[in-house]
């Protein structure tokens, strides 16, 4: 009765592996070329025909798969910043491949809708500016300008958030920036 029962798991065993057996070889395995190549090797980025490993390549390297590498993109900003309004804050600017913008992170936790206004000044006189509609809740949310060329340095650009009430007063809530200095503890 043992040698019946190693046989059975024996069987099992095998019929088990072959899965595995398919995928390490690929889908030439048992002649099936189907110009794919791959398998598990080739997922893992070992090269089955050299037996040795491929070289890593960068991400973002047209023969290896995976999602392409995304460009980079710089930030200056300013510090958090928030009002006693349930309202928090913080402008920052960001360039990457010859564009600059602006971008405020805010979360209005105050229980009513706000305004905001989110301006970019950049080299000689250059202004670009957005009105955002901030929604009352928990959830963070961002105001962003459009992304224009860049016209000087990164350092030369600046960006401001102002936070109102949407009322005929616009009693202003709260404004961040950029370039402000973090709150001094005195």
């Amino acid at each position: 009765m043992n040698l019946r029962l190693i046989g059975i798991g024996a069987g099992v065993l095998i019929i088990l592996s072959l899965p595995l057996a398919g995928a390490i070889a690929g889908p030439d395995f048992a002649g099936q070329g189907d110009g794919k190549g791959g398998g598990l090797l080739a997922s893992l980025g070992l090269s089955p025909s050299s037996g040795a490993p491929d070289a890593v390549r960068p991400a973002g390297d047209p023969a290896r798969p995976g999602p392409p590498e995304q460009p980079r993109t710089d930030a200056r900003c300013g510090p958090e910043l928030s009002a006693p309004q349930g309202l928090e804050a913080q402008t920052c600017v960001l360039v990457s491949e010859g564009r600059t913008w602006g971008r405020s992170y805010y979360r209005n936790t105050g229980g009513r809708p706000l305004d905001a206004v989110l301006t970019v000044m950049g080299p000689a006189g250059r202004t670009v500016q957005i009105h955002c509609a901030v929604a009352a809740g928990d959830e963070p949310g961002l105001c962003e300008t459009p992304r224009e060329e860049s016209a000087g340095a990164p350092g030369a650009y600046s960006a401001v958030a102002e936070f109102a009430v949407p009322d005929d007063e616009g009693r202003l809530l709260l404004r961040s920036g950029s370039n402000s200095p973090a709150p001094s503890g005195g």
